[in-house]
């Protein structure tokens, strides 16, 4: 997929480590894998993720997809420099009743993190909707949120209904579900508009977000391959592998799905029977499409990267740390 750089005020000009160029505004996000997305290469190249959902259908999104129309998960980079606005994202009950086809339940995880580099997720114990709206008025509404640190390697769950946002200092790879409902409900006076109707109606006082209690990483074989489950809910699962020699991948289990990797540090060639190799490298994502039953990863080097699809089984909420 070729990358699409969406220019945010509170992203910058230096998005390293993950791309090595520099831009002249301000950017912060790096969409991977989103409707207007497009392919680079092979036959399809050019057209966009949208397209060839619809053309293609459960051949490319998979039956473990809730629309086979449309692709169903998102992921991109963040790159904050300043504080995202305070926002919330309904959830699939909330987005219908505003005749939405889904919510976003999203997640993130922290590429790198400099010190002291922090999130808000959710509302503090005991606050409720009518004392946040009061905050907004106040101009203090970020003193209403739970303030975590991150670190590297941290997973935090985002919930549809939590209020939340992202302190400068980190790099995120978010997957969520392809949707880019947001409702901004507080902007430390940046000029952009607010959506306090449908988002005050979209806060959940108690969520089930938070960072993500994960098992340690487990080897794939002799050679130093490793995989790491990071996190796995209704909406999509998470996994990190870790690679320094070639490695066969066969399609998840129980209902087909299109799976999405994306390199977070070194560079691999994807090798498909009777198909020319695809190289990525670090801040690129491959789409593999749910009707590939196997492929396998030649790293250059080493690779490190995260791939994520659908679950094809029922799947419970993931298991929270205490913040």
């Amino acid at each position: 997929m070729t990358p699409l750089f969406d220019p945010r005020p509170w992203g910058g000009l230096d998005l390293s480590p993950i791309y090595d160029r520099r831009f002249k505004e301000k950017i912060g996000e790096s969409w991977l894998t989103g409707d207007n997305c497009k392919v680079q290469n092979g036959p399809l190249a050019g057209k966009s993720l949208g397209e060839l959902a619809l053309e293609y259908q459960r051949y490319l999104v998979g039956h473990a997809a809730p629309n086979p129309e449309r692709f169903p998960l998102l992921a991109k980079f963040l790159f904050p420099h300043e504080k995202l606005s305070v926002q919330v994202h309904p959830d699939d009950e909330t987005a219908r009743g505003i005749g939405e086809p889904w919510g976003k339940t999203e997640c993130w995880y922290v590429a790198h993190a400099q010190p002291g580099a922090e999130i808000g997720l959710g509302l503090k114990p005991g606050v409720t909707r009518q004392q946040f709206e009061r905050s907004i008025y106040d101009n203090r509404a970020e003193d209403l949120l739970n303030w975590i640190k991150v670190f590297a390697g941290d997973m935090i769950y985002v919930a549809g209904g939590t209020v939340h946002t992202l302190g400068p200092g980190s790099i995120i790879v978010e997957t969520q579900q392809q949707s880019d409902t947001t409702f901004r409900l507080y902007d430390y006076g940046r000029p952009r508009a607010l959506h306090l109707d449908h988002g005050l109606r979209a806060i959940k006082e108690r969520v089930a977000s938070g960072k993500v209690k994960r098992p340690p990483s487990v080897k794939l074989d002799q050679n130093g391959n490793h995989i790491q489950p990071l996190v796995a809910s209704a909406f999509f699962v998470v996994e990190k592998f870790e690679l320094s020699s070639e490695q066969q991948f066969d399609a998840p289990r129980g209902k087909s799905s299109a799976q999405i990797l994306v390199a977070t540090d070194g560079a691999a060639a994807l090798h498909l029977h009777q198909h020319a190799p695809i190289n990525f490298a670090k801040g690129d994502a491959v789409v593999v499409p749910a009707c590939i039953a196997q492929f396998k990863l030649q790293p250059r080097g080493k690779i490190t990267f995260l791939k994520s699809y659908v679950p094809g089984a029922d799947v419970r909420d993931p298991e929270l740390l205490s913040n």
